[in-house]
């Protein structure tokens, strides 16, 4: 049976659609959009092509594997503008997300909005493990393709800017474990761009595994002036869904324009959203789908 709802909050309008199956079918498939239907199709090839390069094919630095570790300090061979500050130095750290005035040792992500004294990019946040399995490393690039690279995806999910990247900086986390479950592997990456006076996040996200652990994904400011929590992503039992959710009709990507000029992601907080659900996991997805407006609708007015 085919079920459709419009959902109506203030300044958005939502269409979901839910297919309820047989007893005898073996999956439930969801489709979500706010604003409009759209179906987005998701393979192994396609993930793996969101990524920028990295590891040491590409000539990455990599962190020690250390629980709770961090990067040295890394000089940023150009100032990265976030919001109202600009940046000369960088930290990766393990646990999942970027620092820029002290590394970070914390395993329990604070919860966006934290009104803190530190401004932080959290690709996901959570208490991960690179001695077990996984690499986690970085680089940073002035010149040759991953410019020419980030400069087209830029100006797809940013159109009318005429952008052209002359920084692009790579942090990735490959197929790392969560802490005390070594069978686990999460990959994802961040990407930070600046040219001019623009600057970019894009947050690509590959397979990851469910975990018990607190979880968090976006960016907080100092004192919270800006923030985003990716909708969905501080569950981490449906944490995997990350690399099915976009605000740019990419499956697996979210792209930020974090310079803090005009409109700044106002354009970008359309969420497309293709989940497969097996029937007997209660998930309750009619709870899911009426959930997702009312989140998107919440980070819309934050970039009011």
């Amino acid at each position: 049976m085919l079920s459709y709802y419009r959902r109506r909050t203030p300044g958005f309008i939502s269409d979901i659609i839910i297919m309820r199956l047989s007893p005898v079918s073996q999956h439930l498939l969801v489709f979500i959009s706010v604003l409009s239907l759209k179906i987005i199709t998701w393979t192994n090839s396609a993930v793996s092509a969101l990524f920028y390069p990295f590891g040491s094919a590409a000539g990455d630095t990599i962190n020690a594997a250390v629980d709770d570790g961090s990067s040295s300090v890394i000089q940023l061979l150009s100032p990265f503008l976030f919001f109202d500050r600009t940046y000369q130095q960088i930290y990766v750290n393990n646990n999942g997300h970027l620092t820029f005035n002290e590394p970070s040792s914390a395993y329990v992500p604070y919860s966006f909005p934290a009104r803190g004294s530190q401004d932080i990019i959290a690709g996901l946040w959570t208490d991960l493990d690179n001695r077990p399995r996984g690499v986690v490393s970085y680089n940073q690039y002035t010149s040759g393709n991953v410019l020419t690279r980030a400069t087209q995806d830029i100006n797809t999910h940013f159109p009318n800017l005429y952008f052209t990247a002359s920084w692009v900086f790579v942090a990735t986390w490959d197929k790392v474990a969560y802490y005390s479950l070594t069978n686990t592997e999460t990959s994802f990456q961040v990407v930070l761009i600046s040219g001019r006076n623009f600057s970019f996040i894009l947050m690509n996200y590959g397979d990851i595994a469910v975990t018990r652990h607190l979880v968090q994904a976006g960016y907080d400011t100092i004192n919270s002036t800006h923030y985003f929590v990716i909708p969905g992503s501080n569950n981490g039992s449906s944490i995997s869904n990350l690399r099915n959710s976009s605000n740019v009709n990419v499956p697996g990507r979210w792209a930020f324009r974090v310079d803090g000029g005009s409109n700044s992601n106002k354009g970008n907080l359309t969420t497309h959203y293709h989940q497969f659900v097996h029937h007997h996991n209660v998930l309750y997805p009619e709870m899911i789908l009426l959930r997702w407006p009312r989140e998107l609708n919440a980070q819309k007015n934050k970039t009011n």
